[in-house]
C-alpha cells in the first residue's frame, strides 16, 4: 500500500506541477498572495494590478457586451482570448480553479476566427470570439478529462487504450465550437462531482474568492470561482443536487438548471451514469441573465436534438419570454402582473441570518412593484429529498469507490460523509421501481399543488414562480456542508431554477437571533456553523423556481427580480436579447 499511495501523490504532483507550467511566465504572481485575515476579497480590483489597462476594459465586460464588439469587428478573437486567458491564470494561481490549461490552441482558435471575419466581413455565430469556460466533465480534444480523480490521468474515463484519449469530444463542445466559442480552459471539481464543496487530490481546495473563508461552492466550483473572478465571461456546468446553482450562488453569479432534455449532455463525463430517475442536466454561469439567455439560445439554434437522443425538440421560445414581459409591463397590464410563492424555510433547516434577509430584500422589492406573494405550503420537501437521496445510492458507491481504487488515493471527507468506506450493496430491480414510482407520485401531487394556487393569486393563474433560499448559509465553511434539502428538491422535480445574486453579509446586521430555537440536531448543527464575522462580506443569493422545461419564463423573471433588487429597468432592451 505504501507504493500505491506514493504512486498516486506523485502522479497527483506532476499533474499540478504540469498544469501550473502552462501558465507563461510573465503571467506568474511574483508574491505571495494575501492571507484570508489580511484579504479575504480578491476579486476586482485586486487583480487589476496585475492587468494592463486594455485587458482590464475586455475582461470586465459580460458576455453580451463582448460579443457585440467579437461579431461586429470592434474587437478580435485574439485579444479578447489572450486577455481572458491572462485573468483566468491569475485567478488559478489564487484559488484553484482550473483542471486543464489550452491557452496555445484557444489562441491559434482565435486566430482562425479573426481571419474568418477578415474574409468574410461576417461572424461564424452568434458566440464568435467569445472565450467559454468548461467544467471537468467536456470531453475536449488535446486535454485530459479526470473529473478530479488521481486513477482518471492518462485514461478515457478510467479505461486505457480506447483510442478515445484526448481525441474525443462531447457534442456540446462541437456545437460551441460551430457558434465561433473559443474553449481555453477546464475547471476544477469535487472527485465524484457529488459535493457542495470542490476539492480533490490534484489541485487541493477550490476557495470563495470573495470570501476566502469559505467554499466557492461544487461541483461545478471551479466554474463559480473562475466566473467570480471575471477569468471567464460565461461557462457551463451541471447540476444533479444544486451544482450549477450553489457556485453560482456562492460566487455572486446568475446560473440556471434546466429541465432535463432541454440542453444537450450527450458524450460527457459522470458519475453514476446509467442512473436515470433524476437526471444530471448542463447549464450556463455568467455575470448577467443576459449571459444565460445567449448560452441557451444560441445552442439551441445548433438543434441538440438530432445529436442528442435525450434532448426534446424544443427551440428557443421568445413567445414565452414575451408572456412574463407583457405581464410586467405598464404599458400592458400595469403593476402587479406576478404572483410568487415563497418558501422562508424547508421546515427541516433554518437559513442563516444573510439568507433570511436576502428573502426578505426579494419579497419587499416585489411587494413595491405591485407584484404578489403568497406563502408556499408544498409537499413535504423532507419527504422528496429522500426520493432523490435513495437514486444516488442505487449502486452501493461501486461506481465512486472503484474510480478512487483506480491509484488507491483517499476520498475527501466531504465525499465520504456520502460514501463511507468502502461500497454498500447494491439495490435491486425492485427496489430502482418503487423509487421511480415514489418520484413520479411526488411529481404529480407537486404539479397539483400548484396548480391549486389558482385560488390564490387574484390573477386566474395558478403562481407565476416560486423563490426560495438556493442553501441554507450564504457559502459553505470548509466540511460544512451538511444539508443540500434547498437544492436538492428542484432536480427531483426537474423543475428550471434560477440563481439571482442579492447582496452580501454584513457582520453588523446578519446577527443570530438570541431567541432562536433550532428545529432538530440537524437545523441546531447548521445554526453553529454560522459566524458573521467569517462570513462578513460573501456573497448571498436567492433561486427563482418555474415549471417544467419553462426555461424562457424562468430567465425573463430571474432578470426583472434581479433588476427590482438593484434598482434598475424592469427587464432586457430588445438588444440585450440576443
Amino acid at each position: 500500500m505504501a507504493t500505491t499511495t506514493e504512486s498516486w501523490r506523485e502522479k497527483a504532483t506532476a499533474k499540478r506541477e504540469s498544469l501550473d507550467s502552462l501558465i507563461p511566465e510573465s503571467w506568474r504572481l511574483k508574491e505571495p498572495v494575501p492571507s484570508p485575515e489580511k484579504q479575504r476579497d480578491l476579486t476586482g480590483k485586486f487583480l487589476w494590478q496585475y492587468l494592463s489597462d486594455r485587458e482590464i476594459e475586455i475582461t470586465e465586460a459580460n458576455a453580451t457586451e463582448i460579443v457585440k464588439h467579437t461579431t461586429t469587428g470592434d474587437w478580435t478573437a485574439e485579444e479578447v482570448t489572450k486577455a481572458f486567458c491572462h485573468r483566468a491564470s491569475l485567478a488559478h494561481q489564487i484559488v484553484n480553479c482550473l483542471h486543464e490549461i489550452f491557452f496555445d490552441a484557444a489562441i491559434e482558435s482565435a486566430k482562425a476566427l479573426d481571419a474568418y471575419y477578415a474574409e468574410h466581413k461576417a461572424p461564424i455565430g452568434p458566440l464568435h470570439g467569445l472565450p467559454i469556460s468548461l467544467k471537468d466533465q467536456f470531453h475536449v480534444k488535446g486535454v485530459e478529462t479526470t473529473m478530479g480523480y488521481v486513477g482518471w490521468m492518462g485514461t478515457f474515463q478510467g479505461e486505457k487504450g480506447t483510442g478515445r484519449e484526448k481525441v474525443f469530444e462531447s457534442e456540446m463542445v462541437r456545437e460551441l465550437r460551430a457558434l465561433g466559442a473559443v474553449l481555453y480552459c477546464k475547471t476544477s471539481v469535487p472527485h465524484t462531482l457529488m459535493s457542495g464543496e470542490t476539492v480533490n487530490n490534484i489541485i487541493g481546495y477550490t476557495w470563495n474568492p470573495k470570501n476566502r473563508n469559505l467554499s466557492c461552492g461544487g461541483s461545478s466550483g471551479g466554474e463559480g470561482a473562475l466566473i467570480g473572478m471575471k477569468g471567464s465571461p460565461l461557462g457551463f456546468g451541471t447540476d444533479i443536487g444544486g451544482s450549477i446553482r450553489i457556485p453560482a450562488a456562492f460566487c455572486g453569479l446568475y446560473g440556471i438548471r434546466p429541465s432535463s432534455g432541454r440542453m444537450p449532455y450527450e458524450g460527457m463525463a459522470n458519475s453514476m451514469d446509467g442512473q436515470n430517475t433524476v437526471l444530471s442536466v448542463v447549464g450556463p454561469l455568467s455575470s448577467t441573465v443576459g449571459g444565460l439567455r445567449l448560452a441557451m439560445k444560441s445552442l439551441l439554434s445548433q438543434q441538440p436534438w438530432l445529436h442528442d437522443p435525450l434532448v426534446h425538440e424544443i427551440p428557443w421560445r421568445e413567445e414565452q419570454e414575451q408572456q412574463i414581459f407583457d405581464l410586467i409591463s405598464p404599458g400592458t397590464s400595469g403593476k402587479g402582473g406576478l404572483t410568487f410563492g415563497i418558501i422562508e424555510s424547508d421546515g427541516v433547516v433554518t437559513p442563516h441570518p444573510p439568507v433570511r434577509r436576502a428573502m426578505k430584500m426579494v419579497v419587499e422589492a416585489l411587494e413595491r412593484l405591485g407584484h404578489k406573494v403568497v406563502k408556499w405550503n408544498p409537499p413535504s420537501h423532507k419527504r422528496g429529498n429522500q426520493i432523490l437521496l435513495t437514486t444516488w445510492a442505487y449502486d452501493g458507491g461501486h461506481d465512486v469507490h472503484g474510480a478512487f481504487n483506480l491509484s488507491g488515493e483517499p476520498m475527501a471527507d466531504q465525499v465520504k460523509q456520502s460514501y463511507g468506506d468502502a461500497a454498500q450493496e447494491q439495490m435491486n430491480a425492485s427496489q430502482i421501481s418503487a423509487t421511480n414510482v415514489a418520484k413520479r407520485e411526488f411529481q404529480k401531487e407537486y404539479m397539483e399543488y400548484w396548480n391549486g394556487t389558482k385560488e390564490l393569486t387574484g390573477t386566474g393563474r395558478p403562481i407565476d414562480a416560486v423563490i426560495a433560499p438556493l442553501a441554507p448559509f450564504a457559502a459553505a465553511r470548509p466540511k460544512g456542508y451538511k444539508y443540500y434539502g434547498y437544492s436538492t428538491f428542484v432536480n427531483l422535480l426537474d423543475y428550471p431554477s434560477c440563481v439571482i445574486p442579492v447582496t452580501t453579509a454584513d457582520q453588523s446586521t446578519d446577527v443570530m437571533d438570541k431567541d432562536f430555537v433550532p428545529l432538530s440536531d440537524e437545523d441546531k448543527g447548521i445554526a453553529e456553523l454560522y459566524d458573521a464575522a467569517i462570513y462578513d462580506g460573501a456573497h448571498v443569493a436567492v433561486q427563482l423556481i418555474g415549471r417544467r422545461l419553462q426555461e424562457e419564463k424562468v430567465l425573463a423573471m430571474a432578470e426583472y427580480v434581479g433588476n427590482a433588487i438593484s434598482g434598475t429597468s424592469g427587464h432586457a432592451a430588445p438588444s440585450e436579447k440576443l
